[in-house]
């Protein structure tokens, strides 16, 4: 049976333009597998996405994302080259797909790394790989390590030739290898290794487990050239391919490649536009940011100044001619001269060497133990890795075990660095590694919340794939995990601070504290926690010195049923706050918050340890238990003055004021004005009308309805109930609207007409001093001459202003 003759392959043939003539024998075609990871699918995703909708199946289009390719005698339908396979009827056909290689590999490296300087990094993760695997293998056979026993990795940049070598002398390929792991996109040779190390649990140190790193050299390069060598093969072998390309080609190698005696070495020819990977300063730059942690050296072809010693011709001058002046002056003088001879004078010059240079770290601090670190050391870690000139206020050294493992080290610093004053900027408080190896300094976020920014640490995960992304992240459940346990151990080191007897907690207070308060604001899960933290001023501490809630519930009173706060712009504003005034007469504390932020956590927290966290500028204040006197006197007093409420209700008007109600809360004020609960109070009114971008909409729905309370003892209250059953309705309204205006400012709000307002103070200043409202002024007559009646009688005695 010939797949030439069947009338639906023939049209199908007819329909396609012919196919290029098949590659020589040594040109192989890489097969794109489709178990690749989960960004490769998604690369392949868009790839199909980019094919037109109205194609037909198997249409031939540029944008094509595969085409049929008959294989007789198989009754399945494969998926991918050699791949699983799906049954279909003994009467059925089998295609398999062929991708346009390049285009498809294309999208995958795009997709995959944003930025082109991992690149290098993925190459030296690769050598790594294949040091380890020489590792393991030389436990059972020790004769790999015959022919060379260094164990490190090489690279070296030629500007001139436009070329960058990574060698290694790890364990090598074989011809097959090549075709298997460098032939296969997305095959990872280290996840097969390690399918051989089931039982070894080393194994889990090796890094690479994507197999689409190598190909991340195209960023860079338009031609990758791979000499390897492996022990247990006589011949060394050559792979070449070049960008845009869908082939590969094969070779035995020759003395022109110079292979290595084992290893691997990959010889990139850099396209225009990366000529910068080629000097040895960008290289080593790139090694120490990204791979310095690896277990193996790395060394960088460099620059180096060598110091020598060469002649100083002006100063061996010099002292010749002084030598042949002291001996012509003792010849002279006929004596015997027997001086030897000056040395030539010698001086120390740097000369520009290029050689191979180790530029990697040793052991990284974090995969050691705790107890053998000393506190220096994590001092100058701290300082060294995040710049920072103090030591930090904590640290936490920890290792995460079991079906997520990572390693890590948190630090509190000393003081705020100037990002933190912009909470939303990146703070690159966090390093992340995988495996030594880093990656990225820029997912704050999500190993941490928002509020724990000022946090530094890294981590070092054994669970994450190299080729993280945000994306990557955000979905991963090992990321979830990581977060949970950075944050439990950060919030650990946080009271541990606050435990000291020292100012340590004062000075990460004054740095910090905002953070804590948002944290509160945002993180649910650890407010109780976040709400151990706080300090306050109160109403019973000096000005500066703070207070935690667990102190303010330790020293309440008996009968204190709540924990009480009021906001304010300054200390002294709450202090005066009229508020305070029955609760001071209990000898009940009171929480300042004078931080505009203060009361937007206060309103989230809600309670803390069973005890609510009340505003005394809301409305239904409760002051404690009332006996029965209490309560009799107090419903007397609003039957006595249901007029005046009734009349200040019906004066002010809905617009105004919700309702009028008898105070509970004041000894001297004549009235003040309280919002309602779910409210904004008269300080959160006052900030959310200076946010530049505030929502005028949402201002009118959120503000508190507001309730007049009035002081049932206070004497303006009680001439104004006399006023109004005296029948003085007008000069009642005219008071009870200066009360209400008064009521507004003492109680933070502000006058929407000050002018109005200010037209009734000196109203009121004008009758104060005998001048009748609208009245005209006295007349001014003209002085008088004097004479002397008048400067004989006697003049009238002063009179006392506060008669007038």
């Amino acid at each position: 049976f010939s797949w030439r003759r069947h009338p639906s392959i023939a049209r199908l043939k007819q329909a396609l333009p012919s196919r290029p003539t098949e590659p020589p024998d040594e040109t192989i075609h890489p097969s794109a597998t489709t178990t690749m990871s989960a960004a490769a699918m998604t690369s392949r995703a868009a790839f199909a996405r980019a094919a037109p909708s109205s194609a037909k199946p198997f249409a031939h289009s540029k944008l094509a994302a595969a085409r049929p390719k008959r294989r007789a005698g198989v009754n399945t339908l494969v998926v991918r080259a050699e791949a699983a396979t799906e049954e279909k009827p003994a009467s059925g056909e089998t295609y398999e797909y062929q991708a346009e290689v390049n285009r498809l590999l294309d999208l995958i490296v795009n997709s995959l790394y944003s930025n082109r300087d991992v690149f290098l990094r993925e190459l030296v993760s690769n050598a790594s790989d294949a040091l380890d695997k020489l590792r393991f293998t030389s436990v059972s056979n020790p004769d790999v390590m015959a022919d060379n026993g260094d164990m490190k990795m090489q690279i070296k940049g030629d500007p001139a030739s436009k070329t960058l070598v990574i060698e290694d002398t790890g364990i090598g390929m074989t011809r097959d290898d090549l075709v298997s792991s460098l032939g296969t996109i997305a095959r990872s040779g280290t996840a097969k290794f390690m399918e051989m190390l089931q039982s070894q649990s080393e194994g889990d140190n090796l890094i690479g487990k994507f197999g689409v790193g190598f190909y991340s050299a195209f960023l860079v390069a338009d031609k990758i050239t791979v000499v390897t060598k492996n022990h247990a093969d006589d011949e060394a072998w050559v792979w070449e391919s070049e960008i845009n390309s869908s082939s590969y080609s094969i070779r035995e190698a020759s003395d022109e490649d110079a292979p290595p005696a084992r290893g691997t070495k990959i010889v990139l020819s850099l396209k225009e536009g990366a000529e910068e990977f080629a000097e040895d300063a960008r290289l080593t730059n790139l090694v120490k940011t990204y791979s310095e942690f690896i277990s193996f050296p790395i060394e960088v072809f460099a620059t180096k100044q060598v110091p020598k010693q060469v002649e100083d011709v002006d100063a061996t001058a010099k002292a010749t001619e002084e030598y042949d002046k002291k001996k012509i002056e003792a010849e002279a003088k006929g004596e015997e001269f027997t001086d030897a001879a000056p040395e030539p004078v010698m001086k120390t010059e740097y000369e520009d060497v290029q050689e191979f240079v180790v530029t990697n770290n040793d052991k990284p601090i974090w995969v050691r133990s705790p107890r053998d670190v000393e506190a220096d050391a994590y001092n100058e870690f701290f300082k060294s890795t995040f710049k920072e000139f103090m030591d930090p206020l904590a640290y936490n050294h920890f290792a995460v075990e079991g079906d997520i493992e990572f390693r890590s080290i948190l630090y509190v610093p000393g003081m705020a660095p100037f990002e933190q004053q912009d909470v939303m900027a990146k703070s690159k408080a966090i390093k992340l590694y995988v495996r030594r190896v880093f990656i990225s300094d820029e997912f704050d976020e999500s190993l941490l919340p928002r509020y724990l920014t000022f946090v530094r640490g890294v981590v070092d995960s054994n669970d994450l794939p190299l080729n993280v992304s945000r994306e990557i992240l955000q979905e991963s459940r090992v990321v979830r995990v990581m977060r949970k346990r950075l944050v439990r151990k950060t919030l650990d080191m946080l009271k541990d601070i606050a435990g000291r007897d020292n100012g340590d907690y004062d000075a990460f207070w004054d740095a910090f504290g905002r953070n804590l308060k948002l944290g509160v604001i945002e993180d649910a899960a650890n407010r109780d926690t976040l709400g151990s933290l706080l300090r306050f001023q109160t109403s019973k501490t000096e000005a500066g010195e703070l207070k935690g809630l667990d102190a303010y519930i330790e020293s309440m009173p008996e009968g204190q049923p709540d924990i009480y706060y009021v906001a304010a712009d300054t200390r002294a504003a709450a202090e005066n706050s009229p508020f305070l005034e029955q609760l001071a007469k209990k000898g009940y504390e009171v929480l300042f918050m004078i931080d505009p932020i203060d009361e937007v956590a206060m309103a989230n927290l809600t309670q803390y340890k069973e005890k609510k966290l009340v505003d005394i500028s809301k409305e239904d204040l409760n002051l404690g238990d009332e006996d029965e006197d209490e309560k009799k006197r107090q419903t007397e007093v609003e039957e006595e003055m249901k007029p005046l409420t009734d009349f200040l209700q019906e004066t002010l008007g809905a617009g105004k004021v919700e309702k009028v109600a008898v105070s509970k809360r004041l000894t001297d004020t004549p009235c003040i004005l309280v919002t309602s609960k779910f409210g904004w109070s008269a300080n959160m009114e006052r900030i959310m009308k200076a946010q530049a971008m505030g929502d005028n909409r949402a201002q009118e729905y959120m503000k508190g309805k507001k309730t007049m309370e009035i002081n049932p003892s206070s004497p303006v209250i009680l001439d104004l109930n006399a006023r109004l059953a005296a029948g003085d309705a007008a000069g009642a309204v005219a008071t009870a609207e200066l009360l209400f205006d008064a009521a507004l400012l003492n109680s933070g709000f502000a006058i929407d007409e000050p002018a109005a307002f200010a037209a009734k103070i000196f109203d009121l200043m004008g009758q104060n001093v005998g001048d009748a409202p609208g009245g005209d002024a006295p007349e001014a007559h003209p002085e008088e001459p004097e004479d002397e009646t008048t400067k004989t009688e006697a003049k009238p005695d002063a009179v006392d202003p506060e008669v007038v």
